[in-house]
């Protein structure tokens, strides 16, 4: 804390601590149940907790909680995105085998010969009636 406020603090607590004696002189003490809880709190709130030598000791254990933290909010986020990814990829994975497997039904159907000699009667082109014959060419020939 700032000294001026240190300064504050102590002065309202001096201030209190007379209220306390005041009162106390004027009522009958009674035995106090909770001084050491009442004692706790107040060394607690008043006078802190964790100094400036302990703070800076705990520090780097602070530091260092604070980065496993990252790197686990970090693990986390990646590993959602790499489901994301692997549901997408899935998806197009399904659906390019859907198309390959169409694409090869089509490509089987326009190959019978009876849809190739549909195509090819518009060029004029005609099947074989009669079996192809053997060209049979001698040595001397050539």
């Amino acid at each position: 804390m700032n000294n001026q406020f240190r300064k504050r603090i102590e002065e309202q607590e001096e201030e209190m601590r007379a209220q306390k004696e005041l009162e106390a002189s004027e009522e009958p003490k009674e035995p106090k149940e909770d001084g050491a809880a009442t004692a706790f709190f107040r060394k607690l709130f008043t006078e802190g907790v964790v100094s400036k030598e302990s703070a800076t000791g705990i520090l780097p254990y602070l530091i260092f909680l604070c980065v496993l933290g990252m790197i686990y909010i970090a693990n986390s986020h990646m590993a959602v995105n790499n489901i994301r990814d692997i549901d997408r990829l899935s998806k197009e994975v399904k659906e390019l085998s859907w198309e390959y497997k169409s694409l090869k039904a089509d490509l089987m159907f326009k190959s019978k010969q009876t849809e190739v000699e549909a195509k090819v009667d518009t060029l004029g082109l005609k099947a074989l009636i009669e079996p192809p014959k053997k060209i049979i060419v001698s040595n001397n020939e050539h």
